[in-house]
């Protein structure tokens, strides 16, 4: 990235303003903007996070936040209330309060004598969450919008459920915030009443696991806060991002499909990541994309902004089969519109473990018929030990590595060898016709990039529940029938290279990223009916007219941060063949590190552990431990807290600890010790 310290306009920072809600609770914001912005207001652009902008993301704020404010915008880094120098508590995500809090922060910011009286949101992940939550409420300063890394479906395309199965990261997700919602203030901030406010966090904690295993299925719960209940209720354009390595690549094109308002998409081959600074590579000018964006609707300027494709997005040539990748190769492709007139839907049926070419497609029977060859599989729990995590961070490794020997464990179909190179964009689907001698199962299905060599690289997958089959209300199985089947896998943009294969394979579980059924189950799979389709972009299609439609990656620099002691990141598979005790151990520590500008030192470790035994679907357990410290002269702070999961047929268990230090003497304790009845799940 290109650090740059000359921009149009100079900046001035405030690092603790206090905006006061209705309910009287204070939120504090650091505040960049204009010099010049006294005698010319500017708009005002508000990122609202629960993650402590005094420390943990400060040193990214200092990458964009005055960057923007130097092209004329005053940028706001809010803390959501009961985070950082915030007031009260945080009890849940996307609550009803967030919302209206940052309703409030918008009108409170238009009224500022500094501020023209319009306002924008960006964000990712959280932030982009709350920027799309709070644009459907239609706040009237509200002019346009930026998002990472999102989605508008909360409960079928989040970090909890997918396919109405639960993902392992609605537990690690839970143990983040448990960490997150029991840190102190920072006493020079605050003041003297940090340790008030600390214990109100403390005393208010609980594991929020708890509560998403109240909501296994779309409720209330999950409808609150979703766009895709009503695209309707979005009136304010729109720049929508993502990354294919990242567990949110299917919003983006969802979104430019069902919106109206002014809309572009971009999704690159990037992690969990801002695209400036997008992991794996290639990285972007994505903020000067993003002031651009600000500056045709926020200051009405005609810069050709909507000029060019709808959508561009990252076409991933092939690689070998990686943990991790510093760049991606692959080149820019833009569509007009999504869906894209260039894309062809192909269907290719599957017929004696091999993915048929679509001319010839053999005669279809119907459920219950007599469907041909029938194939059974019942995967081991080892299926699923390098499927990598659901949303990659690109630290530690946390991509799917070779699938050779998850493919041992799984039922597979294969194209004969390409003869032609093979382009997909979207979302490819599996139409199958299964059985099952149970009431609940699972299946998961992988498309792997298969090279000449053998080496199978995983490029997408999809999940569902059985007892989803027909959407949000789920049905118990009818042992022995016979039922059609659709799963959708995520988006993609992937070339297959001529030589290569492709190769379709099919697992009854995928721990630990996805939580197994309740018990195994011998699936049959009917050939007849069941088919893979491939959303084909041509080769002949024209790509982006313009080959490097962004500029370098550029930003201002970081905040200044010290190492004080090792980080440590490691991700280990283990087996013990003598009592069958599997295990995958993810630990990520960034060490103690100083932030220079104020003197805090903070320290962040974070383990997570997924336990089975051979194939005793009763066995597995999911644990998320956290340490964090903060630290100056004469104030030492640690929380502790510990997450662990686990479940039989019948229920979900939750064992939990939270306990916070003070100067090294433990000064809080909980315990949690609850189950949740397991509801098809």
């Amino acid at each position: 990235m290109r650090y740059v310290d000359r921009l149009p306009h100079e900046v001035g920072r405030e690092d603790h303003v206090t905006i006061r809600m209705s309910d009287g609770i204070r939120l504090s914001a650091r505040i960049w903007r204009p010099a010049g912005s006294d005698r010319e207001p500017a708009p005002a652009i508000l990122e609202a996070i629960p993650y402590r902008k005094n420390d943990l993301t400060s040193t990214r704020d200092a990458i964009h936040h005055p960057y923007i404010a130097g092209h004329g915008y005053a940028c706001v880094r809010v803390d959501l209330r009961g985070t950082g120098e915030s007031e009260g508590v945080l009890l849940d995500e996307y609550l009803e309060r967030e919302q209206r809090d940052i309703e409030e922060v918008l009108a409170w910011l238009a009224e500022r004598p500094w501020c023209d009286g319009t306002t924008g949101m960006m964000g990712i992940s959280w932030g982009a969450f709350a920027a799309l939550q709070v644009a459907a409420r239609q706040p009237p300063s509200l002019g346009a919008i930026v998002i990472a890394s999102f989605t508008d479906d909360r409960y079928a395309d989040d970090m909890h459920y997918v396919g109405g199965a639960m993902l392992s990261d609605n537990l690690a997700e839970a143990g983040t915030m448990f960490a997150y919602a029991t840190c102190p203030p920072d006493p020079a901030v605050v003041g003297e009443r940090w340790r008030d406010m600390w214990h109100e966090r403390l005393a208010s904690a609980h594991p929020w696991v708890l509560e998403w295993l109240r909501h296994q299925h779309r409720d209330e719960y999950w409808r609150h806060a979703s766009l895709n209940e009503n695209y309707q209720h979005l009136r304010c354009p729109v720049l929508a991002s993502s990354g294919w390595a990242d567990g949110y690549s299917n919003a983006v094109t969802r979104l430019l499909s069902r919106v109206q308002v002014p809309r572009k998409g971009l999704i690159g081959p990037w992690s969990h990541k801002m695209p400036h600074l997008g992991e794996p590579g290639p990285a972007i000018g994505y903020l000067q994309e993003v002031v651009r964006w600000w500056d045709h609707w926020l200051k009405g300027v005609d810069n050709g902004v909507m000029d060019g494709p709808m959508i561009r997005a990252w076409m991933q040539e092939s690689v070998p089969p990686s943990t991790s990748y510093e760049e991606r190769p692959g080149r820019w492709v833009g569509e007009p519109s999504w869906p894209s007139p260039h894309i062809q839907e192909v269907s290719h049926p599957l017929r004696d473990r091999t993915i048929v070419r679509a001319d010839e497609e053999p005669a279809s029977s119907e459920e219950g018929e007599s469907a041909g060859r029938v194939h059974t599989v019942q995967s081991p729990l080892s299926v699923g030990q390098f499927a990598g995590k659901w949303a990659s961070y690109n630290a530690p490794p946390d991509l799917p590595y070779d699938q050779r020997e998850e493919d041992g464990g799984s039922l597979v179909f294969d194209t004969e060898p390409l003869t032609e190179r093979v382009e997909i964009l979207g979302a490819p689907a599996v139409e199958l016709l299964v059985s099952s001698p149970k009431e609940t199962a699972q299946i998961t299905v992988r498309l792997s990039d298969v090279a000449a060599d053998g080496r199978a690289t995983r490029v997408t997958y999809g999940v569902l529940n059985l007892a989803h089959r027909a959407g949000d209300s789920p049905e118990p199985l009818e042992p022995g029938r016979a039922y059609r089947v659709r799963i959708p896998l995520n988006g993609v943009a992937q070339v297959f290279p001529a030589g290569h294969r492709i190769r379709l394979s099919l697992s009854t579980s995928y721990w630990p990223l996805v939580w197994p059924a309740p018990e195994p189950a011998l699936l049959s799979v009917h050939e007849n009916g069941s088919s893979l389709t491939l959303p084909i972009r041509p080769t002949s299609a024209p790509d982006d007219e313009t080959p490097q439609p962004f500029g370098e990656p550029e930003g201002c620099a970081p905040a200044d941060v010290t190492q004080l002691t090792e980080p440590e990141q490691a991700w280990t598979v283990s087996r013990n063949l003598v009592d069958y005790h599997s295990s995958l151990d993810i630990i990520k520590d960034r060490g103690l590190q100083r932030y220079e500008e104020n003197g805090i030192e903070v320290g962040l470790r974070a383990v997570e552990r997924y336990t089975s035994v051979a194939d005793d679907f009763g066995s597995v357990s999911g644990e998320s431990a956290w340490t964090m410290r903060f630290r100056r002269p004469a104030w030492d702070i640690r929380v502790e807290t510990r997450t662990v999961l686990t479940s039989d047929e019948n229920a979900f268990h939750v064992d939990a600890t939270l306990d916070g230090y003070e100067g090294g003497r433990r000064v809080f304790s909980r315990t949690w010790n609850e189950s949740v009845p397991r509801e098809n799940v």
